[in-house]
């Protein structure tokens, strides 16, 4: 098969995976009031329909990576299309709750195999240095993705009722199982066939979920609430027990190549920063919009409305400007962006202004397309071949930790759950200056990336169905 008759499967089933993932997480929070009204669930068993799904998500992602380098990447990735389906299936007939939530988690553990797989069938199928463009489609994807889930999700739940925001999933899954029947990748390495620390895998599942579930209950119990410290501290002992255990161990989950590689550990702190900023901003922002500005859930998402516009057209243009300008001064003007568009927020509060909110917005945007795609690009075009799924798993686990992060830090700082429109900025201000020192972090490890683009890599030859 040609270069690029194996391209062109491999793109269509990463950006699919990818928008079926976005999707999932975006209708479902336009669908959650009916499933408590409908299954007479508590505001706290609501949700654990996303925080159960996290959890899952958040800790086996690397995991599922390590297992798509092992077993190859397109037999993870059916599995996760074929889960996430037969889940979402479950899901729609749950007779309760319970199950809903039971469930769930089930879904993130089959979401978890399907997302490190989708970016590593790019890094399989493209050269490194061809890798701007797919990344840039697949990031535009993204974007459309979250404008529409909210639109898709109120339309299915108001004409269809809430099960069917799930049954939809289950013919898109498939379609995709489908079209990832025609991908192929090459032989996988040597080194990628060594067995998988089983000890190793146990404790990265479990500091990941404890940590994600303890950022979650944050806004519930605060930064020095007795749930918050607790996990805090389990979190930190079984970090430093993993720490240990990886340089020990022959078979590290992260293998040395990739922990090692200086452009992959900064691209990864500046997803987790430049995430972290925005999404603690878009949270302080939802209250501020309707709460202290007095705008309905209709208008309010209009205000926003340009972050994803300049997302989904800014993803080429950052494509283009990281092959001219090399992924540091693209990493660093995107970070600046991002910032710029944080503070823009908190004037916002001050001043109501609709062009001070399509400003910030749009920056916010626009900052976020030129991270994504570089920090993307970097992640996966800078690790070798047979790691590629290893480091998808360590850049999807970023991009979950990171908006967890930001809203725990975010809702940590807000005095009240309303803002009072009388006197709104007090409030908001230290709200939203917090996430933009967070995304400013990225900016050191920006300059940090390489200062040109990546060097052209042998496409492999040797192709094989795995």
């Amino acid at each position: 098969m040609s270069g690029v008759a194996r391209r062109r499967p491999a793109l269509v089933v990463s950006t699919a995976g990818a928008m079926l993932v976005a999707l999932d997480g975006t209708v479902l929070m336009v669908a959650q009031p009916s499933v408590r009204r409908d299954l007479g669930a508590s505001v706290a068993q609501t949700q654990w329909t996303s925080t159960g799904y996290l959890v899952a998500v958040a800790g086996l992602l690397v995991i599922a990576g390590r297992l798509g380098d092992r077993y190859g990447h397109r037999r993870l990735l059916l599995c996760g299309l074929l889960g996430f389906a037969g889940a979402s299936a479950g899901i729609a007939f749950a007779p309760g709750i319970g199950w809903v939530i039971g469930l769930r988690v089930v879904q993130g553990v089959f979401g978890a195999l399907l997302q490190p797989a989708t970016l590593a069938l790019l890094r399989l199928a493209y050269p490194a240095d061809r890798l701007g463009t797919p990344v840039a489609v697949r990031t535009s994807a993204i974007g459309v993705a979250g404008a529409a889930g909210p639109v898709l999700g109120g339309v299915l739940v108001a004409h269809l009722g809430w099960r069917n925001v799930f049954a939809v999933n289950v013919p898109v899954a498939l379609a995709i199982a489908t079209v990832g029947l025609a991908v192929r990748t090459p032989a996988r390495h040597q080194d990628a066939t060594a067995r998988i620390d089983v000890a190793g895998a146990a404790l990265v599942a479990g500091v990941l979920a404890v940590g994600v579930h303890t950022l979650t209950g944050v806004p519930a119990h605060g930064w020095t609430g007795a749930p918050t410290l607790a996990g805090l501290a389990g979190t930190a002992v079984g970090a430093a027990l993993l720490v240990a255990h990886e340089r020990r161990t022959a078979r590290p989950i992260v293998p040395p190549a990739v922990a090692r590689s200086a452009p992959v550990t900064a691209a990864m702190a500046i997803l987790l920063a430049t995430t972290g900023g925005m999404f603690g901003a878009l949270f302080v922002a939802t209250f501020l919009l309707q709460d202290a500005l007095g705008l309905g859930p209709l208008a309010a998402s209009l205000r926003v409305l340009p972050l994803t516009v300049l997302m989904v057209l800014g993803a080429p243009v950052a494509g283009a400007a990281l092959r001219r300008y090399g992924p540091r001064r693209t990493a660093a003007a995107g970070s600046v962006l991002v910032v710029l568009g944080i503070l823009g927020l908190s004037l916002l509060a001050r001043t109501g202004a609709g062009a001070v909110t399509v400003a910030a917005f749009a920056l916010l945007g626009a900052g976020f397309a030129a991270v994504m795609v570089t920090a993307t690009g970097t992640v996966v075009g800078d690790a070798p071949p047979e790691y590629a799924g290893v480091v998808g798993g360590l850049k999807q686990t970023a991009m979950n930790i990171g908006p967890t992060l930001g809203i725990a830090v975010a809702a940590g700082l807000m005095r009240t759950a309303v803002f009072p429109a009388a006197a709104p900025a007090p409030s908001v201000e230290p709200a939203l200056l917090a996430p933009a020192a967070i995304a400013a972090l990225g900016l050191p490890p920006a300059l940090l990336l390489p200062g040109r683009r990546i060097a052209p890599a042998r496409e492999p030859e040797r192709t094989a169905a795995r």
